[in-house]
């Protein structure tokens, strides 16, 4: 049966008020009363954000006359529409005004939006084809647009590249799958195994070395590409769109990403990309980290995905015990990709893994909390997390990452450098990621699956690994793991500071403690997240520096006056000093 598509129209109406106009067409809609929904969350984004309520403005009109009828909020994210026989037209406003990967923004300089911030669902409408008529805005006539979704090539008024007019999409979970940038950004493109790439910034940029983004960025996707296609180097996006987008809002000091089948969106800050004539340092490897991070997702979330995201049920929670996998495993690959690709050196890699070990090891959580219930438990956990979560809960991002790497030298050790973590993706992407990109049912991977997967894929038994590390909370025997590949961990003094065993966290208002480690000497002596520092023994505190320059006049074992706002009330402790804190490193051993 030929399935009428549904017809949205997107106009950016109101660029100072913030307001995206939509209309939605039904041509056969429930009869006893369409109901219409809009998600509560967007895939990626394992938090409930309830996007109806930028919806300020819904009209329905029914049959060709268009006589309006009633509509009824019914939910946080549904309407009710009153019977009609005949189709249905839906008139609604969208206040944009959401600078981030997740929502939808809009003023005079640009409008981006996420299709789960402005496109409607009818309930029962789920797999019909979509249409999508994207206009400009009143106030200005020189934007293009910018996008993964295609153009309705084969319709009257479909657009051309980068052009206002008719896209399309075979179904609602597609359409919302292609985010769109609409303004006059900054566009560099290239070719990775023969597919097209576009990098759109858009924001108030530096003088960017675009040569060298473009040069690193290339041999990032085709590293990646290459572990999954080793040997035909065939692309997965191409099932869904012509090319790869990385939709780049440039900020002043923001970072974030988040994936979609054939594009990603970025939010970063001007100090991390790459300016002619400077030798670009660790933001800008943060960026390319970033970068690789969400094109590993076009494999790994996209298409190799949980049981229980295929298909998404996007108006509740949708709970799993995998993301240590999907999104641990992804935080493992990002920073490997940078070294194989030779973005970054060897050197390099080894401290920025460093880096992530100290900041695990730092968190009493760990002890607490499993990442597998830190997966499940994402939606009001890590989303949602406070000055205690370090104390309570551990990151299924970074600790992930960590049981990748592990889990991958437990693998070569046991096969003698036979398998790695790289057969055990490959397996994935062959079972399940390329029933998605040839268009079969995705069924997804079970809950207790990976063990049997790790052990088909490599001829390991990694399951008591997997009950001890990502069912348990015990510490990872990393030490011993790195050994056989004649890397060696070792701890050592940070610096020469005493330790009062915080995290802090500068604002417009000073310096306040963000966490107070649980047993720490903070802890101990009364200090709670969130109180702002004024001054440490006689001196005062505002930032950072003056925070280390004020511990530098102590010593470790000493009780010093620590002065604090707990809101407006000044308060005072006695704190007595640790010895400065150890961080992780890794050294090569020659061999």
């Amino acid at each position: 049966m030929n399935k009428q598509p549904l017809q949205y129209t997107v106009t950016p109406a109101d660029p100072a008020g913030h307001y995206f106009d939509l209309v939605l067409k039904i041509p056969e809609p429930n009869r006893d009363g369409q109901v219409l929904g809009l998600p509560a969350w967007i895939p990626g984004s394992y938090m409930l954000r309830d996007f109806a309520r930028h919806i300020i403005r819904l009209q329905a009109y029914c049959g060709k006359d268009g006589v309006e009828i009633a509509t009824e909020k019914i939910s946080n994210h549904e309407w009710q529409c009153a019977p009609c026989n005949g189709p249905l037209t839906i008139k609604y406003r969208v206040y944009a005004w959401d600078l981030s990967v997740r929502g939808a923004h809009f003023d005079e300089s640009h409008a981006f939006f996420n299709g789960t911030s402005v496109f409607l669902l009818p309930l029962g409408y789920e797999q019909h084809p979509c249409l999508v008529q994207l206009n400009p805005p009143p106030h200005t006539n020189d934007w293009k647009v910018y996008t993964s979704l295609p153009e309705a090539q084969s319709r009257e008024g479909a657009a051309k590249r980068h052009g206002f007019g008719l896209y399309e999409a075979p179904n609602y979970d597609a359409l919302i799958d292609h985010p769109v940038e609409m303004g006059n950004p900054e566009v560099v493109s290239f070719e990775a195994f023969g597919a097209e790439h576009e990098i759109v910034f858009t924001g108030v940029l530096p003088n960017i070395d675009y040569e060298r983004l473009i040069a690193d960025t290339k041999k990032i996707c085709e590293a990646q590409i290459a572990l999954f296609e080793p040997d035909s180097h065939e692309v997965p996006f191409l099932d869904s769109a012509d090319r790869y987008v990385f939709l780049t809002m440039v900020t002043g000091n923001d970072y974030g990403g988040l994936e979609h089948r054939s594009s990603t969106a970025l939010m970063i800050g001007r100090h991390a990309l790459p300016v002619i004539g400077q030798e670009p340092g660790n933001d800008y490897h943060d960026f390319l980290g970033l970068i690789s991070h969400e094109y590993f997702h076009t494999w790994n979330v996209k298409r190799i995905k949980p049981a229980v995201f295929a298909p998404y049920q996007l108006f509740n929670e949708n709970h799993t015990r995998l993301l240590w996998v999907f999104e641990g495993f992804t935080s493992y690959y990002d920073e490997l990709m940078l070294w194989r690709s030779g973005a970054i050196s060897e050197q390099t890699y080894l401290k920025r893994q460093a880096k992530v070990i100290t900041n695990v090891w730092r968190g009493p959580g760990r002890h607490l909390q499993s990442v597998a219930d830190s997966s499940f438990s994402t939606w009001t956990g890590l989303y949602m997390s406070n000055e205690n979560s370090p104390n309570a809960l551990v990151n299924y991002y970074t600790k992930g990452a960590l049981i990748g790497l592990a889990l991958d030298l437990y693998l070569r050790q046991e096969s003698n450098n036979t398998y790695s973590l790289d057969d055990v993706m490959r397996l994935m992407w062959t079972r399940y990621g390329k029933t998605f990109y040839r268009g079969a049912q995705n069924q997804g991977v079970a809950e207790d699956e990976m063990p049997r997967l790790i052990r088909e894929a490599t001829q390991v038994d990694a399951a008591p690994f997997i009950e001890r590390y990502v069912y348990g909370c015990d510490d990872l025997p990393l030490a011993d793991l790195f050994k056989s590949q004649n890397i060696r961990l070792h701890w050592k003094a940070s610096q020469k500071t005493p330790s009062m065993d915080v995290r802090t966290q500068a604002d417009a208002e000073g310096l306040r403690l963000a966490t107070v480690y649980n047993g720490g000497v903070a802890h101990q002596a009364g200090l709670s997240g969130g109180d702002r520092l004024v001054a440490i023994n006689g001196l005062r505190v505002h930032d950072q520096q003056t925070f280390e320059r004020a511990l530098l006049t102590c010593r470790p074992e000493q009780k010093m006056p620590v002065h604090v706002f707990r809101r407006d009330e000044l308060r005072e402790f006695k704190v007595k000093l640790a010895p400065p804190a150890t961080e992780c490193h890794l050294d090569k051993v020659k061999n």
